[in-house]
This record gives structure tokens, sequence and C-alpha cells, in this order.
């Protein structure tokens, strides 16, 4: 309205429920169904890898459980969701291996699936999407079905912390509403 703009008046942002509900644009405080629960979205972070490349990170928790949805494009979009296990689920030996070799093992057998080394990078983690970062070493692993993931993280010389989960489709998730 014409005295909204004289007096000041600042119009409430306008979701547009075609184009702004989507897996991609999710925000803290907006919710969404997954494997018949609903999850709150906690947090949205941003990764920096190297040359430009980016991707995104978002906090998913529904009671007592916590899941990382991350979003990733190289060539085409890939999602994974995934949760925070303790490092020595994945391997007593690992921060001393990294330690020694600079690199962990190619290979790591967890849950009895063995995983292969498929990607190493430096990033900078930007939480809550903030100026500020803090650097880490990521090394990510595939099993042979190329349906699961095994990811360990390097935050300084002696932090280490590990995820584990899968690859999913943006379909399934449902139900995509704003705080």
């Amino acid at each position: 309205m014409v005295w909204d703009k004289i007096f000041g008046k600042k119009k409430e942002e306008e979701i547009d429920p075609l184009k702004d509900l989507v897996l991609s644009k999710l925000k803290a405080g907006y919710i969404l169904d997954y494997d018949m629960k609903t999850w709150s979205v906690t947090a949205h972070n941003l990764c920096e890898w190297g040359e430009g490349d980016c991707s995104d990170e978002w906090e998913l928790t529904s009671e007592d459980e916590v899941l990382y949805l991350e979003r990733e494009e190289d060539d085409e979009v890939e999602w994974t969701l995934t949760k925070k296990i303790p490092i020595t689920e994945v391997g007593k030996e690992i921060p001393g291996h990294v330690k020694e070799h600079e690199d962990p093992p190619t290979e790591i057998t967890f849950q009895g699936k063995k995983f292969h080394l498929e990607d190493c990078s430096g990033g900078r983690f930007h939480k809550g999407g903030k100026d500020s970062y803090d650097e880490f070493i990521s090394w990510d692993y595939e099993d042979e079905s190329e349906e699961h993931v095994l990811t360990i993280e390097q935050w300084s010389e002696a932090s280490f912390e590990a995820a584990y989960g899968k690859y999913v489709e943006e379909y399934q998730f449902t139900n995509i509403l704003p705080k």
C-alpha cells in the first residue's frame, strides 16, 4: 500500500510455496517430513571447498535424534544424509594413522561393509552461514554398493569426527513448511 511505503512499514517476506518451499532453500526453523518423522531444521551451515565450490549442510532434529543433510553440486546435485558417530566406532587407530601418514587408510571396514576412499578435500566450515569459519580436512568414503557414505573430518591436530549415512533423493522429503 502507498501509506506503507511513505511511512516506512516493511512488507513481510512473502513465501512462494511453489518456488521457496523446496529442499535446497531450507532455513533454520523450517520443518519437514522424512522417513515417517517430522524434523526441525535447527541450523544451516555452509562449507567452502577450494575454488569457489560450496555445499550446504542442514542440521535436522527429531525428538532426540540429529541428522545432517548435505547438498553438493558438481556436475549434478547430490544429497547425503548422515549421523555423527564417534571416531572410535570407525577405528581407534585412525587418528594415529592420519598423524603418521597424513591421511587415513584408503579402505575401512565399518558395520560389516568395506568403504573405499573417494575424495579428500580441505574446507572452511561457516557455522550458520556466517563470515567466520573453521578450517578442516574431510575424507569421504563410499561402500561397494555406492549407497552408503562414511566421512572422517580432522578439525585440528587431535580433533577428529566421523559421520555415517547414505545418499538420498529430494523426493524423500515432504511437507516442507516455514517457521
